[in-house]
């Protein structure tokens, strides 16, 4: 599903450098990465998800070599084959809350906006515990709020990989269970690959696999 090789990256202003001899994960795999805040995490996202592109070496999503993309061609894959659950929402504030969770919808030819795909947002909305509030601006919701409606719209294309940038951050205890119940639930039932930044060590259990960022650190990243 994923495969990197030989990646080098970083930004243009600062110290900040991310190296990856190897990365790699399986089709329906989940997969949890933990580590130091500014180790890279975030960065690793991006560059899979083709937001941002490496310097040298390359990145491959189901078999398909992001890195090596145009830009509109990656914006593409991306809508079309990944759910990306942002940290900070990424969340439109001129929007609505179901004119958000479509947004992907309404920015690409890629995919098809018809009432299977409204009726199925209302649906992982009311999951969500947001039902009541579709039609509100997205400035008038909580974080934990904003948080379920991100991962609203990242789940509503039924993508083949989710990336997920602490997902439960911004979620009380009870929602947090919820929330990750519904999200581990999709990503089996689609048979979906899950590559989740978490910091919170209670989760992990829940995890095929915990990838240890530090250790890529040792190796000279970031």
């Amino acid at each position: 599903m994923i495969h990197i090789d030989d990646l080098e990256f970083h930004y243009r202003e600062g110290e900040f450098r991310l190296r990856m001899r190897e990365f790699s994960v399986t089709g329906a795999e989940k997969v949890a990465v933990i580590g130091p805040s500014g180790s890279g995490k975030t960065t690793l996202l991006n560059l899979i998800a083709g937001i941002i592109t490496p310097l040298s070496g390359h990145v491959s999503v189901s078999e398909v070599r992001v890195s090596g993309l145009s830009d509109s061609e990656r914006r593409d894959f991306r809508i079309s084959n990944i759910g990306f659950v942002f940290q900070d929402f990424e969340l439109l504030d001129y929007l609505n809350v179901l004119d958000n969770i479509l947004h992907p919808y309404r920015i690409t030819g890629a995919l098809k906006l018809d009432r299977e795909v409204r009726a199925r947002a209302e649906s992982l909305a009311r999951e969500m515990g947001i039902g009541d509030k579709l039609k509100r601006a997205a400035n008038d919701l909580s974080h934990g709020e904003k948080q379920r409606a991100a991962i609203c719209r990242a789940l509503l294309p039924r993508p083949s990989l989710i990336l997920a940038d602490e997902a439960t951050g911004n979620l009380d205890p009870v929602n947090k269970i919820r929330i990750l119940d519904l999200l581990f639930r999709n990503v089996e039932d689609q048979d979906a690959t899950l590559l989740a930044v978490t910091h919170d060590h209670e989760l992990l259990e829940r995890f095929d696999r915990v990838v240890d960022f530090q250790d890529f650190r040792d190796e000279g990243a970031g």
